[in-house]
């Protein structure tokens, strides 16, 4: 009698080894973590823009919706127990500060995101903006390899409203 097929040992070799070669090969080909930080900012973006929203329906209450930033109580509103400066009704990028956007942002900018106002320097956002990125240390926004974060640019005129953008090339 001829023998078919394989033996229970031969069986055995062969899907041992499919095994460890599909642990050793997985994680290349399926790396979750720069999904799930590339998900964060995301989730860092929807919170920054609707607490930017809600900045400038209290601004829009006070009549303030329209004046540029000025540094005087007509371009300031309370939110979340912290005076948050407003640029026409919209948070202020070149006043913000850790304390100041945990007003309207519900996120960690201490333990969690790393908090940069943007500057001239080329290390950092452009001015009248500010840069969000996961992590407690900062970020080198001329750097193509630490491009995983969030800019809020603030609003440039009564006609239009701030952006924010994810910027996850590099999660």
């Amino acid at each position: 009698m001829q023998q078919r097929g394989f033996t229970l040992i031969e069986l055995i070799i062969v899907i041992v080894i499919l095994g460890i070669l599909a642990v050793t090969a997985a994680p290349r080909f399926i790396d979750l973590s720069s999904d799930a930080n590339a998900s964060v900012l995301r989730g860092v973006q929807a919170a920054v823009q609707s607490g930017a929203q809600l900045v400038y329906a209290r601004s829009a209450i006070e009549g303030q919706q329209a004046n540029a930033a000025a540094g005087n109580s007509t371009s300031q509103v309370s939110v979340g127990g912290q005076t948050v400066e407003t640029d026409f009704g919209y948070p202020d990028a070149e006043a913000a500060t850790a304390a100041t956007i945990g007003g309207w942002v519900q996120i960690d900018l201490v333990n969690d995101f790393f908090l940069t106002v943007g500057t001239a320097a080329a290390t950092t956002p452009p001015l009248g903006s500010f840069g969000i990125a996961q992590g407690t240390e900062a970020t080198d926004y001329s750097d193509a390899t630490q491009e995983c974060y969030v800019i809020y640019t603030e609003a440039t005129d009564a006609d239009s409203s701030p952006t924010v953008t994810v910027t996850d090339t590099a999660c």
